[in-house]
């Protein structure tokens, strides 16, 4: 194993979107379609959900070169009734999709109360919290959902046979910080196995499984097994929840059916589904939204377990993280950057630029 704690790179956010957006550009995506997928990709790295942030472009440049995802794609909406629609994403990114989505159910809740979309034929999306956070910034509540490639066993099992499909959902507020809801439904994402994999680190001996079925604290070894579902039966039936509303409901795959996002041998064909919801359809917005500021003050200031400094509200973690990081930039080790780096030699373009190496 390498050193625990290799120095890191840091990268402003400004400078990781202009070198995101270039080799977006490079590998045949629009510039509105670049613009779409790195504001994703860098929200994410700014909330310290590095697993589904910038490090992702390497696995989707590869999709692209395989000819399984089309860079060039353009989602099409149909308005199934007032309230509801679907999107055809067409095998394009799934940010882009999502976006197209989650903006119709938006404007459908701000005419009908509620919006309903399900996004078919799509790609990963990176971290949901984002689809959530573009409801809050429309002054939307929001559920987001989506299937994923088999990496849990159902309860009883021991094949990958779920995704490990987050489930996701928001609420704005007044003067206080909004409620945001990503987590998925095992011990840990499958992004951070990668992500410690490709740092050489381990993983904790509860979060997944090998190929013969004990636990490992080597991620290549827990990659060949299953990961863990979280509160055992009950992480396996929100999985199972994920691909019925995401898959079954979509006309996407499911069942075991989507490809994993680091197999470039066929289209993943993931499904979403996106709701938005006006939260002042029973009150006034001004109640409701002190409502949740008493909501949070109840959250952060109930009473702590002996060891507990501060109590945090769902969320508040990644968005304190995403000020701290605006200040200090996106950290990377060097074989992330590496990796970055061969994707701008590939189409041409400038290397990424760091800032300072700590």
């Amino acid at each position: 194993m390498e050193d625990p704690t290799p120095p890191k790179h840091y990268v402003s956010a400004p400078s990781a979107k202009t070198f995101i957006q270039s080799i977006l550009t490079g590998n045949g995506v629009s510039a509105d379609n670049a613009a779409i997928i790195t504001d994703c990709l860098i929200q994410a790295d700014l909330r310290g959900v590095d697993t589904h942030g910038t490090n992702r472009i390497p696995s989707y440049m590869e999709r692209i070169r395989q000819g399984v995802l089309d860079p060039a794609a353009t989602p099409t909406l149909t308005q199934v009734t007032p309230v509801v629609a679907q999107v055809d994403a067409h095998n394009g990114f799934g940010f882009v999709g999502a976006q197209k989505g989650m903006a119709r159910a938006i404007e459908m809740a701000q005419e009908f109360g509620i919006g309903l979309v399900s996004v078919k034929h799509s790609n990963h999306f990176g971290m949901s919290a984002w689809v959530v956070q573009q409801a809050l910034d429309a002054g939307m509540m929001s559920l987001v959902f989506t299937n994923s490639s088999p990496a849990l066993p159902v309860w009883g099992g021991r094949e990958k046979l779920m995704g490990v499909s987050p489930i996701a959902c928001g609420a704005p507020a007044g003067k206080q910080r909004p409620f945001i809801l990503d987590m998925a439904p095992s011990v840990a994402a499958r992004g951070k196995i990668y992500k410690a994999a490709r740092r050489g680190e381990k993983i904790p001996g509860d979060w997944a499984l090998d190929g013969e079925g004990k636990p490992t604290e080597d991620p290549n070894r827990a990659l060949e097994g299953v990961m863990l579902p979280m509160g055992g039966p009950k992480g396996s039936a929100l999985s199972v929840m994920m691909d019925v509303f995401s898959g079954v409901l979509s006309g996407s795959a499911f069942a075991g059916h989507v490809t994993n996002p680091y197999d470039p041998s066929k289209p993943a064909d993931v499904g979403h589904f996106l709701v938005a919801i006006k939260p002042d359809l029973f009150m006034g917005l001004e109640e409701f939204k002190e409502r949740m500021d008493y909501l949070y003050q109840r959250v952060v200031g109930s009473e702590k377990m002996a060891g507990v400094d501060r109590i945090y509200y769902p969320g508040e973690i990644e968005q304190i993280m995403h000020e701290e990081r605006l200040k200090t930039g996106i950290p990377y080790v060097q074989a992330e950057v590496d990796a970055l780096n061969k994707e701008a030699d590939r189409v041409g373009v400038d290397h990424v630029v760091v800032s300072e190496v700590r």
